[in-house]
C-alpha cells in the first residue's frame, strides 16, 4: 500500500493545510507519489479556505495551496496509512476518536524529526507563519527521508 498522509492541527486553517501543501510540495519534487490531505480536530472553521497567512506564505515559497477546513473523521483513521498531528494536544485528540479497527499510524509529525510541536501561528504574525513554513518543509523531508529512504 502506498504511504498515504494526514496532517492534523486544530482548526485545519493553518498549520495543517500548509503542512498539506508543503509536504506534496516536497514530495513532487522528489518524485514521490504520495496522497497528503489536512484536517483538523475541532469543527471551527469546517468549509473555511486556509488563513489568508497560510497562504500568503505559501504563495511566496512557489508551493501551490488549496483547501477547504474539515474535521478528522473514524473514516480516515482507515484510509490513511499516516496521522500526522501538529502538537501533543492534537495528538491526544487524535487518540482519544481513533476507532477500534484504525489501521494508520498516528504519531506526532516531529517525531520523525526533533520531537517538537508545531507552533500554532494564529495569534501571531508573519514571522511566526514563517517559521511554521519552514518547520513544515523540515518535517516533510525528514518524514519522507524515514518512511521512503533518501
Amino acid at each position: 500500500m502506498a504511504p498515504s498522509v494526514l496532517i492534523v492541527c486544530l482548526g485545519n486553517i493553518c498549520r495543517s493545510p500548509m503542512g498539506e501543501a508543503v509536504l506534496r510540495h516536497v514530495a513532487k519534487e522528489r518524485g514521490i507519489d504520495l496522497t497528503v490531505d489536512s484536517a483538523g480536530t475541532s469543527r471551527y472553521h469546517i468549509g473555511e479556505g486556509p488563513d489568508y497567512r497560510t497562504v500568503e506564505v505559501c504563495r511566496e515559497h512557489l508551493v501551490p495551496i488549496r483547501h477547504s477546513a474539515q474535521q478528522v473523521t473514524a473514516e480516515d483513521f482507515r484510509k490513511f496509512t499516516h496521522i500526522l498531528a501538529a502538537d501533543e494536544a492534537n495528538l491526544r485528540s487524535l487518540e482519544q476518536k481513533k476507532p477500534r479497527d484504525a489501521t494508520a499510524e498516528v504519531k506526532l509529525w516531529g517525531s520523525y524529526l526533533d520531537n517538537k510541536p508545531i507552533g500554532d501561528p494564529y495569534y501571531g504574525g508573519m514571522k511566526d507563519f514563517e517559521e511554521c513554513y519552514q518547520q513544515c518543509v523540515n518535517l516533510s523531508n525528514a518524514f519522507l527521508d524515514k518512511v521512503i529512504g533518501k
